[in-house]
């Protein structure tokens, strides 16, 4: 399976979630805010150095329902250039804020080179506040092949407490090895190194 996640970068949740994933040697795949990323690019050049996947989450993380053609390009193409400046080459995944798209978003993040990636799980941190929570409501729900939806950050503002998320993630992690379960980023999953591949939009 594989864990990602949203909002970030986020200090300092994002730092103590790169330690959870070393401590675990697992490899995640984040999807950055790219103004987020031009305010703490240091934390995103960490996620980078660790070798994890950093996909693209628009700048202002807008609902793309409700984006127009050229707002959309504007916002993939101002969070590429802050990825840019900040860790330089790195994945062409884009996941859309909110999940939230149309057919004709997909077809132009497409055409535009990037790959949509969606979840299969969601840990519904942004609504849960615990790390029991978060642990109760994935586990009866993740198998082999899922790709898995937390967050290391908030859209709305940086700073947002993700410390749940993190005490959740480090458990299920643990809890994860223990029944056999080998964790892989979503680009592993695209290239076929784990049996079922991610959930494409």
């Amino acid at each position: 399976m594989a864990f990602t996640f949203d909002d970030g970068p986020n200090d300092p949740h994002t730092l103590r979630l790169l330690e959870v994933l070393a401590k675990h040697e697992v490899k995640a795949t984040f999807f950055l805010i790219g103004k987020y990323v031009a305010r703490r690019p240091e934390i995103a050049q960490a996620i980078a150095r660790a070798g994890h996947v950093i996909g693209n989450h628009t700048y202002n993380h807008p609902n793309l329902v409700f984006t127009s053609p050229s707002q959309l390009t504007w916002e993939i193409d101002a969070c590429e250039r802050a990825l840019q400046e900040a860790v330089g080459e790195h994945s062409r995944l884009f996941r859309p804020p909110f999940g939230g798209r149309r057919p004709d978003v997909l077809r132009k993040a497409r055409a535009m080179g990037y790959e949509p990636v969606m979840w299969s799980v969601s840990g519904r941190d942004w609504r849960l506040n615990t790390a029991e929570d978060v642990l109760r409501h994935l586990a009866m729900r993740i198998r082999g092949g899922d790709v898995i939806l937390l967050h290391d950050g908030g859209h709305s503002h940086l700073g947002a407490d993700r410390s749940h998320s993190v005490g959740a993630t480090d458990r299920l992690l643990s809890r994860g090895k223990q029944e056999g379960f080998e964790f892989v980023t979503v680009l592993e999953m695209m290239n076929g190194n784990l049996g079922q591949g991610q959930r494409p939009a």
